[in-house]
């Protein structure tokens, strides 16, 4: 069984930074954040494979960092310049596989954290 737990949201200022975690128990070989904002589906917006590899929504891409530390089994996601646009419940999610990835295909989910970014 995994559980996920999120922290790190918060309110800030455009331009500004904010690093989420999730805390991880069980076998989580695929880990990815998603997001979520009023009115729009859930996408993803970057995972992490056991190998180490990534990939980011070209809407993020350059401005956050997803990040694993394996001894604290602890997903990260360092966002910078942020944009009133990011504003979004961010979710942490688990998986065996990391394809396809869309939120169907991740069997296990945190309960949330909320980033709001004001202009």
């Amino acid at each position: 069984q995994v559980q996920l737990q999120e922290s790190g949201g918060g309110s800030v200022q455009a331009g500004g930074s904010l690093k989420l975690s999730c805390a991880a128990s069980g076998d989580t070989r695929c880990m990815a954040w998603f997001r979520q904002a009023p009115g729009k589906e859930r996408e993803v917006v970057a995972d992490m494979r056991m190998d180490g590899s990534s990939t980011y929504t070209d809407s993020v891409k350059g401005r956050f960092t997803i990040s694993q530390d394996n001894a604290k089994n602890t997903l990260y996601l360092q966002m910078n310049s942020l944009k009133p646009e990011d504003t979004a419940m961010y979710y942490c999610a688990a998986d065996s596989f990391c394809l396809p990835l869309v939120p169907s295909g991740f069997g296990y989910w945190g309960q949330g954290t909320q980033v709001t970014v004001s202009s």
